[in-house]
């Protein structure tokens, strides 16, 4: 199965919150809002806990309903933000401090792209 990936590089298909939805699992949900009401530092309900991932225009953690890179790409008409003339910008600037993970995975696919012939 080829990942999930969201506007701003990080794995859908590996978060904790869109693996529960897509196991239907009430016992991940509560363990994910524990974790993340931690991190967070806000209260995180397990029936928050729904995402069928960024870009699927289905239920979505409600983080990533107001997310400012998400929105951006989505007006933009893009599959992510690695598509974008101005990569990078500012709004991801501050995502990459906390998850550099996600600049990598963008890097990874904006360099496929410049060898396409």
């Amino acid at each position: 199965m080829e990942p999930i990936i969201a506007c701003c590089g990080l794995t859908c298909s590996l978060c904790k919150a869109y693996l529960a939805t897509q196991r239907d699992s009430n016992e991940e949900r509560r363990k994910v809002a524990e974790d993340w009401s931690k991190v967070l530092k806000t209260s995180v309900k397990p029936e928050q806990i729904n995402c069928d991932g960024c870009l699927s225009g289905g239920r979505l953690f409600f983080y990533c309903q107001t997310c400012k890179i998400r929105r951006c790409c989505i007006e933009r008409h893009l599959e992510n933000c690695a598509y974008c003339k101005d990569y990078p910008c500012e709004k991801l600037a501050k995502l990459f401090k906390s998850a550099p993970y996600a600049k990598t995975t963008l890097e990874e696919i904006r360099n496929r792209l410049t060898k396409i012939p």
